[in-house]
């Protein structure tokens, strides 16, 4: 079945998971004590804070308690929503001043370019926010990329390893799970995509080993769509 649409991943794929773990994460854990306590009485700051309450079961927080709550919810690496939403606005922070850059792949912006001008639709599906992605792509060592993309995915639509998750993306995208090709260096993704129904491609960058009975690529250069 030919492909109409393209999903991809950011972490592994896209993008470096050193960045995402070694600037990012550190860049958003630093900052988010002081951030939280500076904005914690705007709406879209403190509905996320109400989330992180419920989530952990202590409604009667106070906000240096949530503090400790996300600074362990970091340490653990949860793929928390409202952490994620949180982490997001910190980094739309350091990208408008200029102290962070989104990484992108050359052979990723390469072939996203092209894609596009091929006239394929792009969305991506990511663990973090869609504010993070958009800031990932829009402020990027290549320059503002969000043009290419037609819509963004996070774990808004479900966790990325179940196969109900891609159903709704395919529901929200508009086309026949056949003809959406996924792309994610995460073995796991990649099933739950395929049973859903899409195509899929691993990335397995740097020598990595091919991702289960997947077509698996090192590169965006080698995917022949």
């Amino acid at each position: 079945m030919p492909i109409k649409a393209i999903l991809t991943d950011i972490e592994g794929t896209t993008s470096a998971v050193s960045f995402v773990f070694d600037v990012l994460f550190p860049y958003a854990a630093q900052h988010l004590p002081e951030f939280v306590r500076d904005h914690a009485e705007e709406p879209e700051v403190a509905l996320q804070l109400g989330a992180v309450r419920l989530d952990s079961g202590e409604p009667e927080a106070d906000v240096e308690r949530v503090i400790e709550i996300l600074q362990q919810w970091i340490a653990e690496d949860r793929k928390a929503t409202p952490l994620k939403a949180l982490q997001g606005m910190i980094w739309k922070q350091g990208y408008e001043t200029g102290e962070l850059k989104g990484h992108v792949y050359p052979d990723a912006v390469a072939a996203l370019n092209a894609w596009h001008e091929q006239g394929y639709e792009l969305y991506v599906y990511s663990s973090g926010s869609i504010q993070a992605q958009q800031l990932i792509f829009g402020c990027s060592e290549a320059g503002d990329l969000t043009d290419l993309f037609s819509g963004y995915f996070d774990t808004t639509s479900g966790p990325k390893r179940e196969a109900q998750s891609y159903r709704h993306i395919t529901e929200a995208i508009g086309c026949p799970a056949g003809k959406i090709l996924f792309l994610s260096d995460i073995v796991e993704e990649l099933d739950a995509a395929q049973e859903a129904g899409m195509q899929t491609c691993g990335l397995a960058r740097e020598g990595g080993e091919k991702l289960g009975d997947h077509l698996t690529v090192s590169s965006f250069a080698e995917i022949d769509i």
